[in-house]
């Protein structure tokens, strides 16, 4: 049973994923996605947006990523405006590369996958648009004037890419790095049984949930609309992937304080969960083998 809410002002941090190619991935993730190297000490190549760290590759995986089984979903990367993610939907198309533009209401998103089969979200908010919740066990979405809609429509490309400027136009422009303000929004998750992850996340770790029905669940921290999506798409059950495989290594959670930290330590350890110390902070594994770090936000 749930004790305590984690701090409101909690969210995710970098996500670290294992690639195949190292110097494939980086280009990708560079010319396609739009974050740049930062400083990095070992093997690992550090990518993000103006100095902050968002997504962290490890090469050397021996095989793209194991379809069914446990693992990462989707990272999802959030943009500080409709500029930034039409910039991202323009690149993509202009190099040829599959993206699936969805409108989400109060969210618009891009979906896509790197060359090992890493799941990614791009998206930015958009609340003036409308808001999604749960109405009678399903997810339900409305438009700023409360009609219906189904939340997964495909974006108005057209409104979109109104907000490019003159220069986005350029191959200078598309090409342009992710500005200041972009960060990790949320990480969505392939879990063995969703009620497992939830007595982990919820009461354990401390978010809250957003929503639930049968196989699927959203948590967060401070009312956010999502920090953790939770599904068993991957079917019921589902296991983690071989040694080798590329795919989640990590991900991570920021929280406010030390003192929040040390609370939520102390949750993890009446639920007899074990925790190491590493990478500046606490790591555990959830029921699903899927390794989350928890540290404070620097």
């Amino acid at each position: 049973m749930k004790t305590q809410s984690i701090a409101a002002k909690t969210g995710v941090g970098p996500v670290e994923i294992a690639v195949t190619d190292g110097e494939r991935a980086l280009r990708f993730y560079r010319d396609y996605i739009g974050l740049q190297p930062v400083s990095s000490h070992g093997p690992e190549i550090r990518m993000g947006a103006a100095g902050r760290e968002i997504v962290v590759l490890h090469p050397g995986a021996e095989r793209p990523v194991e379809p069914k089984t446990s693992g990462l979903y989707h990272l999802a990367i959030v943009v500080p405006d409709r500029r930034e993610l039409a910039r991202v939907i323009a690149r993509l198309s202009q190099l040829g590369w599959d993206q699936y533009p969805t409108d989400h209401v109060m969210t618009k998103a891009n979906y896509l996958w790197d060359p090992d089969g890493n799941g990614i979200e791009i998206y930015v908010e958009s609340p003036e648009d409308g808001t999604m919740g749960m109405v009678n066990g399903t997810y339900g979405a409305w438009d700023k004037d409360g009609r219906p809609r189904s939340g997964r429509d495909p974006i108005d490309l057209e409104e979109m890419f109104g907000h490019l400027s003159e220069e986005d136009r350029t191959r200078e422009g598309l090409l342009a790095p992710m500005p200041v303000g972009t960060k990790m929004g949320h990480v969505h998750l392939h879990v063995a049984d969703v009620d497992d992850a939830l007595r982990f996340y919820v009461d354990l770790v401390g978010f809250d949930v957003i929503g639930k029905m049968p196989g699927v669940g959203f948590i967060s921290a401070g009312g956010y609309h999502h920090h953790l999506g939770l599904n068993e798409w991957a079917g019921h059950g589902a296991r983690p992937a071989a040694a080798g495989s590329a795919g989640l290594r990590r991900f991570t959670v920021e929280l406010p304080t030390n003192r929040d930290l040390d609370d939520l330590v102390s949750r993890l350890d009446h639920g007899e969960v074990r925790v190491t110390e590493e990478a500046g902070g606490l790591a555990a594994v959830d029921p699903s083998a899927n390794r989350v770090l928890f540290r404070v936000s620097s």
